[in-house]
């Protein structure tokens, strides 16, 4: 099992194509980091937080009343509106610049790293089939269970290993540009109308971890299409048309329709939970998490037999 692996890593990073993926990863969070710098050095300083978080809140508070904005975004306004006023009654200034809240920020990069597992998973099969490779791998003495193992498990290897050179490379940037002023500063949060705080590193850590999971499930669902589908263009296709509409379209439906909360997309994003902000009102983590392994389960379970039913003598 360790040489089927082992091969497919082989496969994986032979390809110019996953270095410059891995490239771009790199390049996009130094683009992202030199960004923020710019815009935090043209940024006038406030001479009063407190002043400043006071006209926020005034603002926020009349934009409430006025009634013209949707239930979510009235729940975000509020939810910013109890954050500005615990800094003010426990003399907690906004955060400043620092490694770990540009670590933070740099998070949206692995939607990129999704992006290319999907591509990686999406074509680890259908590649095979489109090549006609798929006869070299089938006389081995091993079973079809163990092929299509070692492709999924090196997919998403592939995947933890984008996701650790992201946080790498962003600790590194951040580190460089914004230094560790603000290290110890905590990170606010509501949680059922409460205001909690939490460490940096245990929220940064918490965001990276809660995305493996999502990032995790994208990977499972574009090997699912790819062991159903022959084209690699078909499954790459399909696998990114449904990451980038399946969010949208889901969040969609859960403004009317409580069912919602089954779909796939609304339970992906576990990190919704750090903030107490679901997809649907009333789902919980446990919630989500049952939803995603009863999917996980589906995905590789239509993988495993789509794989093994599939003639390849002609």
């Amino acid at each position: 099992m360790f040489n089927l692996i082992l091969n497919e890593n082989m496969k994986i990073y032979r390809k110019v194509s996953t270095w410059i993926m891995i490239a771009l990863i790199i390049v996009a969070v130094i683009l992202f980091g030199v960004i923020l710098k710019i815009e935090d050095k043209q940024n006038i300083e406030e001479p009063d937080w407190k002043v400043s978080l006071q006209q926020q809140n005034a603002q926020l508070e009349k934009d409430i009343a006025e009634g013209y904005m949707p239930e979510q975004f009235v729940q975000m306004q509020e939810r910013t509106i109890l954050i500005n006023e615990y800094r003010l009654e426990n003399e907690t200034p906004p955060m400043t610049k620092s490694v770990w809240s540009f670590t933070l920020e740099a998070t949206p990069v692995i939607a990129l790293i999704t992006l290319f597992t999907i591509i990686v998973g999406a074509s680890s099969v259908a590649s095979e089939f489109s090549w006609g490779t798929i006869k070299l791998l089938l006389i081995r003495p091993v079973s079809r269970t163990k092929i299509l193992l070692s492709k999924y498990l090196s997919t998403i290897l592939f995947a933890l290993f984008c996701l650790l050179i992201l946080f790498v490379i962003s600790l590194a940037v951040g580190a460089i540009l914004f230094g560790f002023d603000g290290f110890a500063q905590p990170y606010l949060t509501v949680i059922d109308g409460v205001v909690v705080e939490k460490t940096m590193l245990a929220h940064v850590l918490g965001q990276y971890g809660l995305s493996s999971i999502n990032l995790i499930m994208m990977s499972t669902f574009a090997f699912m299409i790819s062991s159903i589908f022959r084209s690699s263009a078909l499954s790459i296709g399909l696998a990114i048309f449904l990451m980038f509409t399946g969010v949208n379209v889901t969040s969609f439906i859960a403004m009317k329709f409580d069912w919602a909360k089954y779909i796939l997309f609304a339970n992906t994003d576990l990190s919704l939970y750090l903030e107490g902000m679901p997809v649907v009102e009333g789902m919980t983590m446990s919630f989500s998490i049952t939803m995603l392994i009863i999917y996980f389960v589906v995905f590789n379970a239509l993988s495993w037999w789509m794989f093994n039913k599939r003639d390849v003598a002609a």
